[in-house]
């Protein structure tokens, strides 16, 4: 049998397969996780529950079906760790905020936790985020930041740093993250790990903490993409507890990875997706973009404009979500966050009613593009991981605040819901990049399937980072 410690590291594929051929007891698998956990993750700081007893006992109920000749899921006996904006049975739900640790704990899992176990998965623990998930940086005041493995010195990413984290440690093979304006992108990019943000509607968000809830999407991350596939898979299917996640029936993506990307159309954005960033964000796309024989380039039009609208109902549905505690808990919210919230509050009527009405154009004028192209690649960040703690960066010879503008190039994409694959890329030793995949509505597949055929031809990994 292979060394315990490498059943720690292992890819979710493997170690399903594994399970289900008996090479392997759920319960080895799940106690090299904790292990690892236990022995890293005082570095990482990427996780704030540890489920140890709840663990073991889901690995012993999955080792025990074996035993009796049942069938097991796709994802049996693969641990797997969820921010912790996602209720779990038995703990408050934190979503990084002080202020909800005072809550009643969960009585039932999320949906997305019941549907991944449904499939033989073992939920490990709760991670790290930025508070209220309104972060970019992957720092939390009231639990310390995540850091990232690659460089402890650095961000993992916001605000799902505590995934990122705890993939590129090799504490989990999977993790379940939210993104509303790039929290799994960011993360993907900075950890150098692959993410999976779906199209709006497509997984549930029934029983996780909300953001704001017209830009809100659940999804995974992991360190393959045909672990991203076979997590989503899973997880897909309506859920009436969800009114934006009702009409569409599941479409398998796994079985279908092995058909490559000929036929795509993929073109690179230009414009604004080209200009603003450090010098190695657009050398991640134009890399990838060689090696995918692309030769189009489309603009898509007025994304400074949508960038801007993402941030009006952002903070606007933000205040609104969060105006009573605000009103009597100022004081316990990390001051970034309260500040934002509290603008947001203050913003005129006709201001979002402006931003709601230019987002319906700008869907349709950016769909208009995926009558001409099958997939789009953009960087998904402007630059490299900053230091932990850095409060501004340049780009493109002006100074910026760090923590709003690690967005620059997601959050005009979520805006109308789009699918994206996030894809890592490492041009030389240094911190890992990311790259967009992004794809039209309900397709998925298409962007799951360039992010695998990149990964199989080498030009995009995500090894675990090496921590003494």
């Amino acid at each position: 049998m292979t060394d315990v410690t490498d059943w720690g590291t292992a890819p979710a594929a493997g170690i399903a397969e594994a399970v289900a051929a008996g090479h392997v007891a759920a319960r080895t698998v799940t106690a090299a996780a904790l292990e690892r956990i236990a022995r890293l993750d005082g570095r990482v700081n990427a996780f704030t529950d540890v489920l140890a007893e709840r663990a073991l006992a889901r690995a012993d109920t999955i080792d025990a079906a074996r035993a009796r000749g049942a069938a097991l899921g796709a994802l049996a006996g693969v641990p797997f760790a969820v921010k912790n904006l996602f209720d779990v049975a038995g703990l408050p739900t934190r979503a990084g905020a002080r202020i909800n640790r005072e809550r009643a704990p969960a009585t039932r899992d999320a949906a997305l936790i019941a549907r991944l176990e449904a499939a033989g998965a073992v939920l490990v623990g709760a991670l790290n985020m930025g508070e209220y998930a309104y972060d970019f940086t992957g720092e939390n005041v009231h639990d310390g930041a995540s850091r990232n493995p690659h460089d402890l010195g650095h961000m993992s990413g916001g605000s799902s740093g505590g995934s990122g984290g705890a993939l590129a440690a090799g504490l989990v093979p999977l993790a379940l993250a939210s993104d509303t304006n790039g929290s799994i992108r960011v993360p993907s990019a900075f950890c150098g790990c692959f993410g999976l943000k779906p199209t709006y509607g497509r997984l549930s968000r029934a029983g996780t903490f909300p953001f704001v809830g017209s830009l809100d999407h659940l999804g995974p991350m992991a360190r393959s993409a045909r672990d991203l596939a076979l997590a989503y898979d899973a997880m897909q299917g309506p859920d009436a507890a969800d009114p934006v996640c009702t009409a569409r029936a599941p479409d398998p993506v796994a079985p279908r990875l092995g058909e490559g990307v000929s036929g795509l159309r993929i073109a690179v954005a230009g414009g604004y997706f080209a200009r603003g960033g450090e010098a190695d964000a657009f050398e991640a796309v134009a890399r990838l973009a060689q090696a995918l024989g692309v030769t189009r380039t489309v603009e898509i039009p007025e994304a400074a404009r949508a960038r801007a609208a993402a941030y009006l109902i952002t903070a606007a549905e933000g205040a609104a979500l969060h105006l009573d505690r605000l009103r009597s808990r100022a004081q316990d919210f990390d001051p970034a966050v309260r500040d934002r919230l509290l603008a947001g509050a203050m913003l005129p009527a006709p201001f979002v009613e402006r931003a709601q009405r230019f987002r319906r154009w700008y869907r349709a004028a950016v769909l208009a593009l995926f009558e001409e192209v099958d997939v789009i690649l953009a960087p998904s960040t402007p630059c490299r991981a900053p230091r932990s703690g850095q409060t501004t960066f340049v780009l493109d010879g002006v100074e910026w605040p760090v923590r709003p503008n690690i967005g620059l190039f997601t959050q005009p994409i979520s805006f109308i819901g789009l699918p994206v694959a996030a894809v890592p890329v490492r041009l030389d030793d240094g911190l890992p990049l990311g790259v967009q995949v992004i794809a039209a509505p309900w397709r998925e597949d298409v962007a799951l399937r360039v992010a695998h055929h990149l990964e199989r031809e080498g030009l995009s990994r995500a090894p675990v980072a090496v921590l003494a």
